[in-house]
């Protein structure tokens, strides 16, 4: 289903682009105010939640006024986690939820995800509606005078959030004892992490909680392992927490300063969960999934199923098929159980807690050996060029080369001018060799 403003996960771009400006975001308010304001609620409310942008200081007033415009009340609560935004969409019954962020993307991008009253990111169907209404005349949906929507700023949020994360682990549950790095990428989770981890009685060494609105993301957070890494062999910490821009994110590292991606990290909870009787069906993957954690599944009995990079695709494979663990090893990552969508925070509780007895993260974490793979992101002008003979014929020629040895994934980049070649084998020679091949060519 082909969309005209919606990637794989919500609206991104840079910054004063063709989508991504004021006049836009006012549309885009308007169009899902319209779409969601349909809901029979005695109250019409939308709620706003970023990152630490600079840009969101002008996309959010925009959206702000298309929503209002709307008729939508709307609550705005500063920088907050995706999730957080996602749980409290569920728990104030709102209409529906806006997170302005371009998640682990550089300052100069921005964007937006949006959320349902579920607390779920919209389907592709949904969000076909929303971009109709986009393009129709505008003027139509515009309230009256005494229709229009008021706007609040709600102070509480980040405490709210960490109430609900909280309250999904006994009482009794405490990391006092621990000492802990959480590298919050000077972004939506700067707050919140730190005050979670410390209101449960850890050692917490915080970095990546200085924003500026330039440095989100900026050689620090999930896609930057190496400060992480770092951090925890100088502190000495028993393990390290690296969340990405809006905190969906979670990539980690144990005491021996070893990065624990999102695929070793679904593997210990999906063991874990096996153990207690707590997984349900199996666990979704995607086509990034490594193939080491596919064929340590099946050793262990646990189903495993390949869904579409981008975790809203993993929502609706785990929701097809009734399981209730799935994500990215990238590091989104779903608990069915508590969340509709990736939350590092919540992610890092799980992990931890079955940490609390004492076991060292590296034992815990260390559940399969991965198969060597290779990612090249090549930047575009237009991600259509892997649809070109020339390249398509290129890409035939990788797979013959690797067919029974590995295999090999070409994709666009749903979120980035970027075109993805990774490929996995044991034979490294043959693996950086495929990759090549396609990577030249497509330069």
């Amino acid at each position: 289903m082909t969309k005209k403003y919606f990637g794989t996960d919500g609206i991104r771009g840079a910054i004063n682009s063709q989508y991504i400006n004021g006049d836009m975001f006012f549309k885009f308010g308007l169009a899902s105010g319209t779409y969601f304001k349909s809901q029979k609620k005695k109250k019409q409310i939308a709620i706003i939640a970023k990152d630490t942008r600079l840009s969101g200081y002008t996309l959010e007033p925009a959206l702000v006024s298309g929503l209002a415009s709307a008729g939508m009340h709307v609550y705005t609560l500063g920088p907050l986690p995706t999730n957080g935004l996602a749980m409290l969409t569920k728990k104030m019954k709102a209409n529906m939820g806006i997170m302005i962020t371009a998640s682990h993307n550089p300052h100069y991008d921005n964007g937006l995800k949006l959320f349902g009253p579920d607390g779920m990111k919209l389907s592709d169907k949904i969000e076909k509606k929303i971009e109709s209404l986009i393009d129709e005349k505008i003027s139509k949906y515009l309230s009256q005078p005494r229709k229009l929507g008021r706007v609040k700023r709600l102070e509480t949020g980040t405490k709210k959030y960490i109430e609900i994360l909280k309250k999904n682990f006994p009482k009794e549950f405490n990391l006092r004892g621990l000492r802990i790095v959480i590298d919050c990428a000077n972004g939506a989770g700067y707050k919140a992490g730190p005050e979670l981890l410390r209101s449960l009685g850890a050692k917490v060494i915080p970095i990546g909680i200085n924003p500026n609105g330039l440095n989100i993301n900026h050689n620090c957070g999930s896609t930057f392992p190496r400060k992480i890494k770092s951090a925890v062999k100088k502190y000495k910490a028993h393990i390290g927490i690296s969340l990405d821009g809006d905190a969906d994110r979670i990539i980690m590292c144990d005491e021996k300063s070893n990065i624990i991606d999102g695929d070793q990290i679904i593997a210990a909870l999906a063991t874990r969960w096996q153990h207690k009787k707590m997984l349900k069906g199996g666990v979704v993957g995607t086509l990034m999934s490594n193939y080491g954690l596919e064929k340590y599944f099946k050793s262990k009995g646990i189903k495993f199923i390949r869904a579409d990079v981008g975790d809203r695709y993993v929502k609706e494979k785990m929701q097809k098929y009734r399981f209730n663990l799935g994500g990215e090893q990238s590091g989104h990552i779903i608990l069915g159980k508590f969340a509709t969508t990736g939350d590092g925070l919540l992610v890092a509780l799980e992990a931890l807690y079955a940490l609390r007895k004492g076991k060292k993260a590296s034992e815990f974490f260390d559940k399969f050996k991965k198969t060597p793979q290779l990612l090249q992101n090549i930047n575009v002008k237009d991600k259509k060029i892997i649809y070109r003979p020339d390249i398509k014929k290129t890409i035939k020629i990788a797979e013959k080369l690797i067919k029974g040895h590995g295999r090999i994934l070409v994709r666009k980049s749903g979120t980035e001018s970027k075109i993805r070649v990774m490929a996995e084998s044991a034979n490294e020679i043959l693996l950086s060799k495929c990759v090549n091949i396609i990577s030249k060519k497509i330069k």
